[in-house]
Formats: C-alpha cells, structure tokens, sequence
C-alpha cells in the first residue's frame, strides 16, 4: 500500500506515518497544495497513491481543495472516485458540516483526531486496503 500523508502537524504526521508504515510506503505532505502536486507527480509516473490522509485546517491550500483538485486529477484520467485512491481525512473538527462535506467531496471516511490506530485500521479493513 502507498500512503499520501497530509497534516500540517509534524506530531499528528509522524503518529499516522507510524501506523501506516507497518503497511507499505508512505510519504508525507504539509499542505494541501504540497499535496497536489505530490499526488500528480505518482500519478505521472505511474506510481499512485492507494490512500491518503487528509487533514482540513492547512496553511496555503485547504484539505476540501486539495481532495477536490485530486479527484479532478483522477477524473481527467478517466479514474472514477469510487475506483480511484482512497481519501480519509484525518482532523480535529468534529463539525457535522465538515462531516458531510467530506463524503459531498467523495471522501472515503472522516477520523476525528487523535486517530486511534484501531480506528485506522478498521478503516483500511472496510477500504479493503488491508486484510
């Protein structure tokens, strides 16, 4: 599995890139815009991402418009959302808004920090992204 991690955070990063390294690849991004450009890069070389963890509250480009701008990517690719790299935001709002934005911007799960890696996992499990 090859993991976009996206926080601004450096502690909130290094707790998911702990529990997602056990499961293959993961790199990191610290805005929105970073990640972008991260996942265009993969996808150029053919070497896309099979999830990402998507904080919401970042400096230079929102985790809402990156994961729009990624499924743009994917779409102008001809990859549908459902078929496409799986999108989890990972953040501290609890917000019912954020919430059913989230799923609107064809995300496919919403984690309310501090993430759990029971949490995670279950996740990934039900992304059927781990066994």
């Amino acid at each position: 599995m090859r993991s976009l991690i996206v926080d601004d955070d450096f502690t909130n990063r290094l707790v998911l890139q702990s529990i997602l390294s056990q499961h293959g690849k993961c790199q990191v991004a610290v805005n929105g815009r970073d990640a972008v450009n991260a996942f265009r890069k993969a996808a150029d070389t053919g070497l896309c991402y099979d999830l990402v963890c998507m904080d919401i509250s970042m400096p230079e480009m929102d985790g809402f418009t990156a994961v729009k701008q990624i499924r743009e990517l994917e779409d102008a690719r001809g990859i549908l959302s459902n078929a496409g790299t799986r999108i989890i935001m990972t953040t501290a709002s609890d917000d019912t808004k954020d919430i059913f934005r989230s799923v609107r911007e064809s995300c496919n799960g919403y984690l309310v920090k501090p993430v759990s890696t029971s949490q995670l996992l279950d996740r990934l499990r039900l992304l059927g992204l781990i066994g």
